[in-house]
């Protein structure tokens, strides 16, 4: 046989092993391939590139961030990450509606890798806390359905609200002066919500608003990498999965934080146009940020966009699966959940938040396994979540330091490249609960990182105060 045959049968048993090793990741890599995805070209080379680890996500309200944050705390624990914590005088927020300050980070959780609890943003503050290479994310909502959310969700603790006749968004959008006080310390639920977690000025002055939304804007865009749009989910997921180089089955998840369909009013004519006024700043940073989603993926292929998010749709059918049997628990009241560690945190009587019970004749019942951890965190409420999150990681920090010594003086953290993280043990987990199937894969393994093999003593200390985000 000629070198030449033999160099092409080489080649051919080596493509076929390539195939069986990559399994579905590498069928979806070329699903989009062949589709013609400019960005996805590169996909097959790129693919040793690093999972970017370090993530901050302002999670703003009433916007779907709920379940964004419990995409990101699943990650952070799969790949031995920290996640900055409010400390325990804060809850689970860092004291909102305060202004963000790093002092409210729980010790046990510096330095972070991750932060995406509550807080009105700080731009000054969050650079000091976290890694000079963090990527910043947050997401919006339609001012329209956005505030009727908001009304519903906080109609018996913002006293706002409280102070309209028989709890009606009509009569509050006729004279919201006359119920709105923008002094009190929970009018941020009130007008232009998104602007004020973003730190801005929520009560601009009329003649001042168009100059001030252009300016905030652009500031706005200066420092997050990527704006999420609520309505469009996982097209935001797809984006956010090519920016920081992550997997399909990193941004898998169940929606969270619903309210019961008797709670969600539908808005009458002419309602959304008086709450666009009402709330202007929030309705020009949507629209803005809304036509920029869109100019993004148009730049990434719509046939590419459409394709990843029927394999994301199809992988976290897949996943549901594996933990429920089939598809979703039914949606319960707190009252009717009984694991306590997943029943939803009610704002007030008068609004009914829903969540998920594991069902008893299913996989995710194995006790002690995995897989229940990991169906388990998948519809696990935020509060519970921040409190698991919080004794396992002050678990870790007392392990490392049994015998610390005085805090030294605050330091610049020291951080290396980190390999990308495949987790042996998550697709262990995933090939458990997660049948074959026509959808993709995971891509292929590598061992992640131990916990504590990236010295946690070089890493102690917040990074000194940088510039603060500039809001005319």
């Amino acid at each position: 046989m000629s070198q030449k045959k033999i160099f092409l049968v080489f080649v051919a048993i080596s493509t076929v092993s390539l195939l069986l090793h990559h399994g579905g990741h590498f069928s979806w890599t070329m699903e989009a391939f062949h589709l013609g995805c400019p960005s996805l070209r590169t996909q097959l080379s790129s693919s040793l590139k690093p999972k970017h680890t370090n993530v901050a996500f302002l999670k703003t309200h009433k916007t779907a961030s709920t379940t964004m944050q419990n995409l990101l705390f699943r990650f952070a624990e799969r790949n031995n990450l920290t996640v900055a914590l409010p400390v325990q005088a804060c809850g689970h927020q860092f004291c909102y509606p305060r202004t963000f300050n790093a002092h409210l980070v729980h010790p046990h959780t510096l330095p972070p890798n991750v932060v995406t609890s509550h807080m009105r943003f700080n731009r000054a503050e969050m650079q000091r806390l976290m890694p000079n290479d963090t990527i910043y994310v947050t997401i919006l909502r339609e001012p329209g359905s956005m505030f009727e959310s908001l009304f519903s969700y906080y109609n018996q603790y913002c006293q706002s609200f409280k102070r309209v006749p028989n709890g009606s968004l009509e009569a509050f959008l006729d004279e919201p002066w006359r119920y709105y006080r923008p002094d009190e310390k929970d009018s941020m639920y009130a007008r232009n919500t998104l602007t004020f977690d973003l730190g801005g000025d929520k009560d601009r002055p009329a003649a001042d608003v168009t100059a001030y939304a252009r300016a905030f804007v652009a500031e706005t865009e200066r420092v997050f990498s990527l704006v999420m749009i609520a309505e469009y989910f996982d097209e935001s997921l797809v984006l956010l999965r090519h920016l920081l180089s992550w997997d399909l089955e990193d941004v898998l998840y169940v929606k969270l934080n619903m309210r019961m369909s008797g709670s969600k009013h539908s808005l009458s004519p002419g309602l959304p146009f008086k709450i666009r006024a009402w709330n202007a700043l929030d309705a020009r940073l949507y629209d803005h940020f809304n036509a920029s989603l869109w100019r993004q993926l148009t730049a990434l292929g719509p046939a590419c966009v459409a394709r990843e998010v029927r394999l994301l749709r199809r992988a976290q059918e897949r996943l549901v699966r594996g933990c429920f049997g089939g598809r979703l628990p039914q949606l319960r009241s707190a009252a009717q959940i009984k694991n306590k560690e997943l029943r939803p945190w009610q704002p007030s009587a008068k609004v009914d938040i829903v969540g998920y019970d594991l069902p008893t004749n299913t996989n995710a019942t194995w006790p002690g396994s995995l897989a229940h951890e990991l169906c388990l965190k998948l519809i696990m409420p935020e509060v519970q979540y921040t409190r698991v999150l919080l004794r396992s990681q002050s678990l870790r920090y007392r392990r490392s330091y049994p015998l610390r010594s005085p805090q030294p003086q605050p330091q610049q953290p020291v951080r290396s490249v980190l390999p990308r993280h495949q987790q042996v043990g998550i697709q262990q987990i995933h090939r458990e609960i997660l049948p074959p199937g026509p959808g993709p894969a995971s891509s292929p393994t590598a061992t992640s990182r131990p916990a504590g093999t990236q010295s946690r003593a070089t890493r102690v200390g917040l990074r000194p105060s940088g510039p603060q985000m500039q809001t005319p």
